[in-house]
């Protein structure tokens, strides 16, 4: 019986070619525009960290001192030196990091390559294991490490190929601001989207290619990349910062038990009681325990302005859809006739209600086709402007599924009313008409 009403649908639509292009235009169209937004927006509110990001929090205290005081406000996005390291040290949570960006001018040893600056992420030994970072070649450093503040570094997989051709380079030495630093590891392909553990250094941008112990980039006094807030005298120049009233590092923990959560953030409360008792805050206790997702949505990190063109495009659906039930409408009407020859010959109101959507559902299936096409054109469009995310626009199986269905399940929504309508003929005043 499939087989049987998909041939019908083919000749029905043969016959009227023109409204049958219309109609599957006007999906194609809407399907395109629709999938091309939603697939962005999949990718850039996908979660960086499955499996694993109901277990990392970002600790938020508040150390400023009383001016501009509001009560309730949101405490600083990030943390000073000293309360980075008293967090560190205390080792509440399963796995902790303070970190930040930075920017490492690279020497390289080939004569063929000239000095380049490298972004850089100056951070503690636990941020690999923490983050679930892949490793091509070798591992992270060590604990020790950050105590030794040793020159150890870990570079991306693509900073390994421009200097290395690809091969393991782990043990080579790495010369950085007239300073040599051993490779010890080389990372695999990783890119989390959003560049959730620094959103200071762009919500989309890309992972930074050096990654050293945070302790040894003081100790060189390395640039600083990323945003700073000082209060009070706290304005010091960066060599500085360890003792300047300013927040300037982002400090991340692991809890892997959800039952420790509420402990965690009893210990922020009572830590912060006690710097306010020895005089370094200031403040009422205002303390924050935000998960992964929950700081990303804090910090508003998909664009309002793609939130506002999905909506649109999935308007622009809903008129093409509408559109289409107007052509599918004239289109099975004017097949009154036949329609009613069937209904005489014994068809039931059934039977030709799924002859009719079938024709829907193939031209869905062309609309279908038609819309992947325009989405994969859209994307590329997308790729092509100047935004920190366009690069991600890509569409994945998922999304690539998604595009048809929603294409044949929409144009059989928009054929219901067309269908039942047309079921609703007389077969007698056909026929007498006839």
């Amino acid at each position: 019986m499939f087989s049987y009403y998909f041939d019908l649908a083919l000749r029905s639509l043969k016959r009227n070619r023109v409204l049958t292009a219309l109609m599957i235009v006007a999906i194609a169209l809407g399907i395109g525009a629709s999938m091309t937004m939603l697939t962005v927006l999949h990718v850039l509110t996908g979660n960086p960290l499955p499996g694993k990001s109901q277990t990392l929090f970002y600790p938020q205290i508040d150390p400023r001192d009383m001016a501009d005081y509001e009560a309730g406000e949101e405490p600083p996005r990030q943390v000073t030196w000293i309360d980075g390291m008293n967090l560190l040290r205390e080792k509440r949570a399963d796995r902790q990091a303070l970190m930040t960006g930075g920017a490492v001018p690279v020497q390289p040893t080939q004569s063929a390559l000239d000095p380049f600056f490298s972004d850089a992420r100056y951070t503690t030994a636990e941020f690999f294991p923490m983050f679930d970072t892949p490793f091509r070649f070798g591992h992270g450093w060590t604990a020790a490490d950050d105590e030794a503040r040793a020159r150890v570094v870990v570079i991306t997989n693509e900073l390994n190929n421009k200097l290395y051709s690809g091969k393991d380079s782990t043990g080579q030495t790495l010369r950085m601001k007239d300073t040599a630093f051993r490779i010890i590891g080389v990372l695999g392909d990783w890119r989390p989207n959003p560049h959730f553990y620094d959103l200071n250094m762009g919500d989309y941008s890309g992972v930074e290619s050096v990654f050293m112990p945070l302790s040894t980039s003081r100790d060189l006094h390395l640039p600083l990349n990323g945003s700073r807030n000082c209060w009070g005298r706290g304005g010091a120049d960066e060599a500085h910062f360890e003792n300047a009233s300013c927040v300037w590092l982002q400090f991340w923990a692991q809890i892997n038990d959800p039952a420790k959560v509420a402990g965690y953030r009893d210990f922020l409360e009572h830590y912060s009681q006690e710097q306010k008792t020895l005089g370094r805050f200031q403040r009422p206790a205002n303390v924050r325990l935000p998960s992964l997702m929950e700081w990303l949505d804090i910090n508003k990190v998909v664009p309002s302005d793609v939130r506002l063109q999905t909506w649109l495009a999935l308007g622009f659906l809903l008129v093409c859809l509408v559109n289409t039930v107007g052509l599918m409408l004239a289109k099975f009407l004017r097949r009154s006739g036949e329609l009613g020859v069937r209904r005489a010959l014994g068809a039931s109101r059934r039977a030709v209600f799924g002859q009719l959507l079938m024709e829907s559902a193939v031209i869905g299936l062309a609309g279908g086709a038609g819309g992947l096409l325009l989405a994969f054109v859209g994307l590329w469009l997308v790729r092509r402007q100047p935004s920190d995310y366009a690069e991600l626009a890509h569409m994945d199986v998922a999304m690539l599924a998604a595009t048809v269905v929603a294409a044949v399940v929409s144009t059989l929504f928009a054929g219901l009313l067309p269908a039942w309508r047309a079921c609703q003929i007389t077969p007698a005043l056909q026929l007498k008409s006839q």
